[in-house]
């Protein structure tokens, strides 16, 4: 599971979680909390509306999360609409005299780049060909020429790409968001708690986190929470510090976004506290980890794990790894308390991968959910 915010991303094995906060365009404010989702249903995606309740449409939920009134948004959708794989484009592009490759499509529909020489600018009016898009709808949506030179990216999607790496399911949610991530707040402190139900699966996860501005104005975040197991999805949300505005889930990345206001615009340097707890379906998969990924440094991070009586592990242990995927080091064993619950506290918590681990077996001390001793599941 995993969570990202200003800091970090967590992640469990089974159901799992990755929250992740970004800057977003001003979007009219919607009021309800707590909010409900419902799992999806044959569709990739679904959405919750925290203001009406009503599920948005396929077409009108992939627009919101990718920012598909953008080039790279549009783009991406036409190439899904189409079946169309980069390589296939390329090579159409190729038969009509103009050469882009597959590195440059992916550059141009993830908006790394975009197309501003005579030979690209020839190829975006052959793509809307190519795509069945109406005259001009791509090139009308083209900004302004950017410096010539490596394009770097600002600063806070610089930090997440160094821990996430490309094409991550963070990017992928967010998709144009992407890139204004985490620019109006940071993360102070962070508070997880995750609850590991009698089948030894995820059965909830609640997060209190303390931001600052970065500058005047900011008054919302936005939080990206994965699940590793397709079979959990988010069944009820509630927020208790913020206003719920949006919450998407995204059923093909196995994602749930999260856009939560303040209620009030920050000062530079001002604090706001945003608080809430997602409940999870039932799954079939048990849960073996908890991650949160962080970008900067935290003042304080609180992992919490708690667990059913009656699917108690035999060990469990904390570790860190630089950057997601990377194996994991400083792994250190931690202790079951009365309340059957594991916790760790990091004071000057630095970027990187924060986990907790635990394995079910005949250990000291632990019993499988079944009460034999097995591992869940």
């Amino acid at each position: 599971m995993s969570s990202d915010t200003d800091t970090d991303e967590a992640r469990a094995t089974g159901p799992g979680s990755t929250e992740a906060r970004a800057a977003d365009p001003r979007a009219a404010e919607a009021q309800s909390t707590p909010a409900r989702a419902t799992p999806a249903q044959p569709t990739e995606a679904h959405a919750t509306a925290a203001r009406t309740g009503e599920a948005i449409t396929t077409s009108a939920l992939h627009a919101a999360a990718t920012g598909a009134d953008t080039f790279p948004g549009v783009l991406r959708e036409a190439l899904s609409r189409r079946g169309l794989s980069l390589e296939r484009v390329s090579e159409r592009l190729r038969v009509r005299g103009i050469t882009i490759s597959q590195a440059t499509l992916s550059s141009w529909q993830r908006g790394r780049s975009q197309p501003e020489r005579a030979r690209s600018l020839r190829a975006v009016d052959v793509l809307e060909e190519i795509l069945e898009l109406p005259a001009g709808s791509l090139r009308s949506l083209l900004g302004p020429r950017r410096p010539r030179g490596r394009i770097t990216p600002p600063g806070a999607e610089g930090a997440a790409l160094q821990i996430l790496g490309e094409d991550s399911v963070v990017e992928k949610a967010l998709g144009a968001r992407f890139r204004h991530f985490n620019q109006e707040t940071s993360s102070l402190m962070v508070h997880d708690i995750v609850r590991v139900g009698e089948s030894g699966t995820l059965s909830g996860i609640s997060t209190t986190n303390v931001l600052r501005a970065s500058r005047p104005g900011a008054d919302r975040a936005i939080f990206v929470i994965s699940f590793d197991d397709e079979a959990a999805e988010p069944v009820d949300i509630k927020v208790t510090c913020g206003r719920l505005a949006e919450a998407t889930y995204l059923k093909g990345l196995k994602s749930l976004v999260l856009e939560i206001h303040f209620g009030r615009e920050l000062a530079k340097l001002d604090t706001t506290v945003v608080s809430y707890a997602v409940e999870v379906s039932p799954s079939e998969t048990p849960a073996t980890h908890y991650e949160r990924w962080s970008r900067t440094n935290l003042h304080e991070y609180l992992q919490q794990v708690f667990f059913h009586p009656g699917a108690l592990p035999a060990d469990c242990h904390r570790y860190v790894r630089d950057k997601v995927g990377d194996p994991p080091r400083g792994r250190r064993r931690i202790p079951l308390s009365e309340a059957h619950d594991v916790h760790v506290l990091t004071s000057r918590c630095k970027p990187g991968v924060h986990g907790v681990a635990w394995e079910y077996g005949t250990g000291t001390g632990g019993t499988g959910p079944s009460g034999t001793g097995d591992r869940p599941g």
